[in-house]
């Protein structure tokens, strides 16, 4: 697979914006177009705090990854999350999803990140078998509290 990961452009953004749609499908979130449309442009600004990568194949973006660097009282260093990832169906089991957390890693790297983490649902058995092979699972447990 020719596979290019890079940094979302504005003419990306109906793609990403399909990719977006299957992901929160997929994990059955209902986030509101107001929000959505915030990310996109935050996605765009240097200066936003959030982070996104695609993957491109044959000039279609297959993939997206999502990515916040924040303080961690555990270390002097940033921890590095990488709150979204999603490879469209039909480019699953290629190294689109490898390629975006390695991609994500370097980035973490490059800016000084002693961790990388991320969080997945139990019944993404796809997914972890990759996340098993790139990584090492913890015994944490989240909780979520709407407040």
């Amino acid at each position: 697979m020719n596979l290019l990961i890079r940094a979302p452009g504005a003419a990306d953004e109906a793609a990403w914006r399909t990719l977006w749609s299957g992901y929160n499908r997929f994990y059955r979130a209902d986030v509101p177009a107001d929000v959505t449309a915030a990310l996109w442009q935050k996605l765009l600004s240097p200066d936003a705090g959030i982070f996104g990568l695609v993957a491109e194949h044959d000039a279609t973006l297959v993939g997206l990854a999502h990515i916040l660097f924040h303080p961690s009282s555990w270390s002097h260093y940033p921890s590095c999350y990488l709150e979204d990832l999603f490879v469209a169906p039909a480019a699953r089991g290629t190294d689109a999803g490898k390629g975006l957390i390695e991609a994500v890693a370097a980035m973490a790297k490059s800016r000084g990140a002693d961790r990388l983490y991320w969080h997945t649902q139990e019944f993404n058995a796809p997914a972890r078998s990759l996340y098993d092979s790139v990584a090492q699972r913890t015994s944490f447990i989240v909780y979520r509290m709407g407040i």
